[in-house]
């Protein structure tokens, strides 16, 4: 099994396996059938509130993390997507923000990963 992020604006490829959009809000620019999609789980997005605490500020981002990891600590919807991990060999979490590293789907793909 393995879990990776990509960009939405990146290609989409066979390597991908199945692809998650993880953003609560639908990507600038991107037409939904251009997306390639197999699921959106916006749910497992950070919060509105901490999302606009955070801001992408890359000072703030090992708070940031902490708090995502509490709310996902509490949140329901991530039943399913790991049950989609379980039954995939490779799913990609893909997000819109512009930094690779200053972004929440990694710290998703660190905590699914244990």
């Amino acid at each position: 099994m393995s879990v990776q992020i990509k960009r939405v604006y990146d290609d989409a490829e066979k390597a991908d396996g199945f692809r998650v959009l993880v953003d609560r809000l639908w990507p600038r620019g991107v037409k939904k059938d251009a997306a390639e999609l197999d699921e959106w789980l916006k749910n497992v997005a950070p919060s509105p509130d901490l999302r606009t605490w955070w801001n992408h500020d890359p000072e703030r981002m090992d708070e940031f993390a902490k708090r995502y990891r509490s709310e996902l600590d509490d949140n329901d919807q991530l039943d399913g997507l790991r049950d989609i991990v379980s039954k995939n060999t490779t799913v990609t979490l893909v997000y819109a923000a512009k930094d690779p590293q200053v972004n929440h789907a990694r710290i998703l793909r660190d905590y699914l990963d244990g």
